[in-house]
């Protein structure tokens, strides 16, 4: 790394929050009373993230994007090839769809990156020669496996940039390709990244593309072999491209020996990992562990109840909780007079809710409640009891299941202080169903419909209240989605 320099970003943190990065990867914290404007006491970083003269902040993509030199904890949709059931370890028919209420970024126009200032030599990478492979130290070993590491499909050392950009056109005409880069490109595109995905990379950090494969297959092998799915090493990529960079020794056990220590189960440590990769930007000890304290000693969270909350919501890790907690805690005590313990008890059930907004997701959701009828401290209830209202549609939920409650099972709306978890049942796949199904038996008396029959599953609703088999149960509600989806599609035509 002699006579190497990188040109930093540099952030402002308070209190401040250190970057894990790899081992190869320069580091320095200078004191905050050198620097221009800085307040004493402040704890300034300069780490090597990405590099402002190769990405310049004011830019847009040609792919809709905003090129940042900083990473965005945001959950966003990549491109149109993503795919729809990532998060289906999360929701289930039988229950509403949720909507999530964080800020977007708005789109960009497309808009083509300059190849200009962009010399021909590739800039050296974070990674010196010794460091290329983690397990190989033997000097044959490695010149052999970088022999064999030109192609992975046998077709021989890439020489010049005039194949390269046969192999690949459309990246070749965005940015300047080393030839050394392709047996990474040919790697990653087993996981189904394109050439507009490698642009998008390049945008967001560019020596991720500049790795030695075989460092980048042993530490994308480990993620694998923690539970990451395939299908999602595509996503974590685009979202945090640095990740090829982290080794394994060093940056990725460390983490994930952190997961596991919150009582956090192996089955799912991949699927935390894939909703959160930028955790492992973040130092284990300084960032990730004072997080945990705080939700313990700040917060209220039970010790052991930490590790379902951050499997409910893996981005706590990277939040500022001492604004998003102290936000939202003083807003709910304002609004609705809730108590500390009612807003902790939020937080354990529904993690997510810190990270909600406040004018967009709390107050609409809140004021209809109180529209329909529901005083403050029965909203109170509401909301300990089932949190997630706060991020169901009002159009697509709210709504109409407050409509079908008075209308078609004549009930009042105080009956959902008693069952809230109403609200955040199906009205196609739960409610209606089982609502027809006991009119057309003639099992329902005069009177409201009881919500009761609502709550248990398919097998005991049968055996308890329709008293008829399951078959002929899902039967039904089978015919009544056909010809609810036919009603909607004739009033479309």
């Amino acid at each position: 790394m002699a006579g190497f320099s990188f040109s930093c970003c540099w952030c402002l943190i308070n209190p401040p929050i250190l970057f894990s990065l790899p081992s190869e990867s320069p580091l320095f914290l200078l004191p905050a009373n050198r620097q221009r404007g800085g307040k004493i006491g402040e704890l300034v970083v300069s780490n090597a993230h990405s590099n402002p003269k190769i990405i310049n902040p004011k830019k847009k993509s040609r792919y809709g994007q905003t090129l940042s030199p900083y990473d965005s904890d945001e959950e966003a949709e990549l491109d149109d090839e993503s795919d729809d059931d990532d998060d289906d370890w999360l929701l289930n028919d039988d229950f509403a769809e949720v909507t999530e209420y964080e800020n977007k970024k708005p789109k960009s126009q497309k808009t083509t990156i300059a190849k200009k200032g962009v010399k021909k030599e590739a800039v050296k990478t974070w990674e010196t020669d010794e460091d290329d492979l983690d397990n190989a130290s033997d000097k044959k070993k490695k010149k052999k496996l970088e022999k064999d590491s030109w192609r992975l499909d046998g077709r021989g050392k890439v020489s010049t940039r005039k194949h390269v950009a046969k192999l690949y056109p459309r990246l070749s005409e965005e940015i300047d390709i080393d030839p050394k880069w392709v047996p990474l490109l040919d790697y990653l595109s087993t996981f189904g990244l394109k050439e507009s995905h490698f642009v998008q990379m390049y945008e967001r950090h560019m020596p991720s593309l500049q790795i030695n494969v075989l460092s980048a297959q042993e530490r994308l092998d480990y993620l694998l072999s923690v539970g990451v799915k395939h299908r999602d090493i595509k996503r974590m990529l685009l979202r945090q491209p640095q990740i090829l960079q982290y080794t394994v020794e060093n940056n990725l056990k460390a983490h994930i020996s952190f997961l596991m220590g919150l009582g956090i189960p192996n089955s799912k440590i991949g699927q935390i990992v894939a909703v959160t990769p930028s955790l492992f930007s973040y130092s284990v000890e300084n960032s990730l562990r004072p997080t945990i304290r705080y939700l313990i000693e700040e917060v209220g969270i039970n010790e052991n109840d930490v590790g379902k909350v951050v499997q409910l919501s893996p981005q706590i890790l990277v939040q500022r909780l001492d604004i998003t907690w102290n936000t939202r805690y003083m807003f709910l005590s304002k609004e609705l007079g809730a108590p500390r313990d009612s807003v902790v008890k939020m937080v354990k059930r529904h993690p997510q809710i810190l990270h909600y907004s406040i004018d967009d997701g709390f107050l609409p959701r809140i004021n209809f409640l109180r529209s329909i009828g529901m005083c403050n401290s029965d909203i109170l209830k509401v909301l300990t009891s089932l949190t997630q209202v706060l991020s169901l549609s009002l159009e697509d939920n709210l709504k109409p299941k407050y409509m079908y409650l008075v209308n078609e099972l004549k009930n009042e709306v105080h009956i959902l202080t008693k069952y809230p978890m109403y609200l955040s049942l199906s009205l196609d796949q739960r409610i209606r169903p089982r609502h027809r199904f006991l009119v057309e038996l003639k099992k329902v008396r005069k009177g409201p419909f009881p919500l009761s029959s609502l709550v248990p599953n398919d097998e005991s609703f049968c055996q308890q209240w329709a008293g008829t088999s399951v078959d002929k149960y899902l039967a039904f509600r089978q015919r009544l989605l056909l010809k609810d989806f036919a009603n909607k599609y004739e009033k479309r035509g």
